[in-house]
């Protein structure tokens, strides 16, 4: 049944095949593990999948476990379901059964999953599945997943006596970057907290080699890593912003700068208008008053879809090729524009694209509403339905 809902997100396949293109051609050799974790970042999973396997994706990573086993379920009657999933978020007690019988690669970082993983795993062994194969995580200077380097010597015998009697098998060892998009006073990217986590990262890989433990997929680099600093590419590199065509951190490169393309373009339709009679204030609290005769249109999304409230009278929509301001507060379920004459309900509001279209870019709604282009897409909620196109 088509989607009688007044907005749409439009996903265009060529402008991810091209962002994948783009971070591809910028490599020497490392494989490329296309991030498309939760639900792809607003751009949706499965499909999003199928578009990065086609376009040669060698690993695909989903952070939460469910939405990966969701992933595998979705592709395996695809040609693409060869591909490897790499999964790094469950809790204890979580049963990894069917994720292990799937192929499901899991990040192991702490004592805890080590013997999670490998308990399930020897129970799987009667029916002839396994080993389980892990992806080794390292704290390196993020403070968040991972062995840190003292744990990680005092499990390393452990992780070889697990591998040795066939219940594991180490095939990437992997962490995450906290700084590499970070710049320095001089406004240029700065690699020096990068370079003191390649050393933790290195010493890490070092003490895996001492116990017999060689990953092929080491794997460091996300986004800005793999743009800004290419001594934490190793084999593998971990692209996810990127590849919806918003750039890490514009205050270095603009995604236009990037050669990026917006993957999603959010429209919706005005679904009523009016002249105002008299001066007055809009929306809740009055934050902001019009005058006599001032032309507003209603937008239909709220911060139920997604939309920020913070972004309240600081951002505009693109209506006939012409910027309309917000006015007043975003609702839960509207919020309210200037129209130029001539506009009227059931006209089309872009409210955010590729800056080539001059719309307003995700980064714009992050930066308006004091967050980052990361989130404007990734919030956007699942009652707007999603389009594919090319």
């Amino acid at each position: 049944m088509e989607s009688i809902f007044p907005a749409r997100a439009e996903i265009s396949r060529s402008a991810l095949t091209h962002n994948f293109q783009n971070i591809k051609e910028r490599l020497e050799g490392q494989q490329v593990m296309a991030i498309v974790k939760a639900d792809a970042y607003g751009h949706g999973l499965a499909e999003a999948a199928r578009v990065f396997i086609a376009a040669g994706a060698d690993y695909l990573g989903v952070a939460q476990l469910e939405e990966a086993l969701h992933l595998a379920r979705e592709l395996e009657a695809d040609p693409g379901a060869a591909t490897p999933i790499f999964s790094w978020i469950y809790a204890p007690g979580d049963d990894l059964r069917e994720a292990i019988s799937r192929g499901i690669e899991l990040s192991v970082g702490t004592a805890w999953a080590l013997e999670a993983v490998s308990d399930a795993a020897q129970e799987l062994r009667a029916r002839g599945v396994g080993p389980a194969r892990v992806h080794i995580a390292i704290d390196s200077g993020m403070t968040r997943e991972g062995f840190g380097l003292k744990e990680l010597s005092e499990h390393r015998e452990r992780i070889a006596e697990l591998v040795a009697r066939g219940l594991i098998e180490v095939v990437g060892l992997w962490s995450h970057l906290a700084c590499a998009d970070a710049v320095d006073s001089e406004g240029k990217v700065d690699s020096d907290p990068t370079a003191a986590q390649l050393s933790r990262f290195n010493q890490a890989r070092e003490m895996l080699a001492s116990v017999g433990c060689q990953p092929a997929a080491v794997h460091l680099a996300a986004s800005g890593g793999t743009l800004w600093q290419p001594a934490a590419r190793f084999s593998m590199v971990r692209p996810g912003i990127v590849l919806y065509g918003i750039s890490p951190n514009p205050q270095i490169a603009t995604a236009s700068e990037l050669g990026l393309r917006a993957a999603m373009t959010l429209k919706a339709r005005i679904v009523a208008d009016r002249i105002t009679e008299e001066e007055a204030g809009v929306s809740y609290g009055h934050t902001r008053r019009v005058a006599k005769g001032t032309h507003l249109g209603i937008v239909p999304l709220g911060y139920a879809d997604g939309i920020p409230r913070a972004a309240s009278n600081k951002v505009s929509v693109l209506v006939n090729g012409k910027p309309c301001p917000m006015v007043g507060r975003v609702c839960m379920d509207q919020f309210m524009v200037e129209l130029p004459a001539g506009v009227g309900a059931g006209s089309e509001a872009v409210l955010f694209g590729d800056a080539s279209t001059g719309a307003l870019t995700a980064d714009d709604w992050g930066a308006a509403s004091g967050s980052i282009g990361y989130e404007i897409p990734t919030r956007l909620g699942p009652r707007v339905p999603r389009v594919y196109c090319d």
